[in-house]
């Protein structure tokens, strides 16, 4: 028998909860600059919330990064380097979007949250993934990101619940803390194992 929450509806945050760490796409990336791992990553994990936030664009964000680096990247440089980093957030963990399918197989109300930049929009809700989330939400689109509680209670007005009946799943502590704030329950993911056995833990107790 399928996971089923009835009454709830389970948000996924996508990076590393859905998406597997890009270890491949960074290796890459270290290649294509030239750079080493502690000079490029501190910047572009630094200049992320930015572009997470919206508030700057891809290639700002990735001249910033060159600026800060001694680089000089043309835009066709710029795009390699964008299509290795964005590339390699897409190869997902079968093990978690098979709960995914199997909580809406199940007739649970699924939905994602992600603080991503604009160019995740359209990806997630296109995907063959996409089509398991009644909504998207990104942080680009918002200019907010977790844990802001605003955008909490924006995913849940469009979902039209309140927030109690929201299960936030996120791989980071504080973003799942944020969620408990606004009322909801929020799930620390830490492996597909541990995500199944919290969320029967809360089927079980509807």
């Amino acid at each position: 028998m399928s996971l089923s929450l009835p009454g709830r509806v389970v948000v996924f945050d996508y990076g590393e909860v859905i998406s597997r760490t890009p270890y491949a796409a960074r290796a890459a990336l270290l290649e294509a600059t030239g750079l080493d791992a502690d000079t490029l990553f501190p910047v572009y994990q630094e200049l992320r919330h930015d572009l997470d936030r919206g508030d700057l664009t891809v290639l700002e964000y990735w001249r910033a990064i060159a600026e800060r680096t001694g680089r000089s990247w043309s835009v066709t440089e710029i795009h390699r380097l964008w299509a290795l980093d964005f590339t390699g957030w897409f190869e997902v963990d079968p093990e978690v979007l098979a709960l995914v399918e199997e909580l809406h197989d199940g007739g649970t109300r699924l939905a994602l949250l992600s603080n991503a930049g604009f160019d995740f929009g359209d990806p997630y809700r296109r995907s063959p993934m996409g089509s398991l989330f009644e909504t998207v939400v990104v942080s680009a689109e918002e200019h907010v990101l977790k844990p802001d509680a605003s955008i909490y209670h924006e995913t849940c007005a469009r979902l039209g619940i309140d927030p109690s009946a929201m299960v936030f799943v996120d791989n980071r502590a504080e973003n799942a803390v944020g969620a408990d704030a606004v009322g909801a329950v929020g799930v620390h993911f830490t492996s597909a194992a541990g995500l199944r056995r919290s969320l029967e833990e809360l089927a079980t107790a509807v």
